[in-house]
């Protein structure tokens, strides 16, 4: 993510040499993202991510990282944290909590095709299957709750149409949780945020193959459809308008339900699940583009993409065929 904690190589190979992973032979600043401080640490014993939490605390992080240690032993490719010898998972470093995880083999695809977002599909629901025996319970953080708390912070920045339309969808989104059938959606550990920088495929070996999901930092309890909704809002939209492309679609939703078959309330209301997760993107956008904080390497992203995104759910809604 952009670095808002400068590193020095020494205290980060201090760190690495006190979690037995060698002594450190390179550190570099990820730019990409705008949440956390990353750096990819290579040492004589492999590769690593060191991740600094600049809003997490110490207190929230045992349930991400044990989360990712409880998909790991289920069989989900995702990062390995990385333990000190008295079985810490967390870290200090620079005066912020720290984690330290294998580096994932591969690269992003930022242009996929419909088998890549139904091998996506698929994993996705296997991972909320491993999730189901996950023990830990946290909220998720920039769920309903938060968006309750931001829309009022950033009404004051916006121009009428704009207000109005997150006005009028945060309270669809609000009546829509409170209601019985949105009560009833089924619940447990969503990643949040499996956009395509946070997964890896691999084709050395032949034909294009998911090898792994990562930052779970957004992680946390809620309905499993916001995880799919969220999917299909990146995976699976035109980057020009915004607008789903239904085939694509098809694919993510037939894969993944190849593994977990959805509820009737599921597929009642997924296409209000898709403007959910527009609405979460649109906001977070917003609030780091109309309230950024310093960084040293920070690459804002356009919130309007979400807005069209939004507006294309609200004038195109879609239901998966039977």
């Amino acid at each position: 993510m952009a670095v808002y904690t400068e590193v020095g190589f020494d205290e980060a190979d201090a760190l690495c040499q006190r979690l037995g992973l060698g002594a450190l032979t390179e550190l570099v600043g990820i730019r990409s993202g705008i949440e956390n401080t990353n750096y990819y640490a290579s040492t004589v014993r492999g590769q690593w991510v060191l991740t600094l939490f600049e809003r997490l605390t110490a207190a929230q992080l045992p349930y991400y990282l044990q989360l990712m240690q409880h998909l790991a032993a289920h069989g989900i490719p995702v990062p390995a944290p990385q333990a000190d010898a008295r079985g810490q998972l967390v870290h200090q470093l620079a005066g912020k909590p720290a984690s330290v995880v294998t580096r994932l083999p591969g690269s992003h695809r930022n242009a996929p095709d419909a088998p890549h977002a139904a091998q996506v599909g698929a994993m996705l629901a296997r991972m909320h299957g491993a999730g189901a025996s996950f023990a830990l319970q946290q909220p998720h953080l920039r769920g309903l709750a938060w968006w309750t708390e931001t829309v009022p912070v950033l009404l004051p920045h916006l121009g009428a149409d704009r207000a109005d339309l997150l006005r009028e969808e945060l309270a669809f989104q609000q009546q829509l949780a409170a209601s019985p059938a949105g009560q009833a959606l089924p619940r447990g550990p969503i990643h949040a945020d499996l956009f395509r920088d946070n997964v890896m495929f691999d084709d050395t070996a032949g034909p294009d193959t998911l090898c792994g999901f990562f930052d779970f930092y957004f992680a946390g309890t809620d309905a499993l459809l916001f995880d799919v909704a969220v999917c299909l809002n990146d995976w699976c939209v035109a980057p020009d308008d915004g607008l789903l492309i239904e085939d694509r679609a098809a694919a993510f939703v037939s894969a993944y339900e190849s593994v977990r078959p959805f509820t009737g309330g599921e597929r009642r209301l997924l296409p209000a699940m898709l403007r959910a997760a527009a609405l979460r993107f649109w906001i977070s956008r917003l609030w780091d583009s109309l309230l950024p904080r310093t960084a040293a390497l920070l690459q804002a992203k356009d919130p309007t993409h979400f807005e069209r995104v939004l507006r294309g759910c609200l004038a195109r809604p879609w239901h998966p065929a039977l």
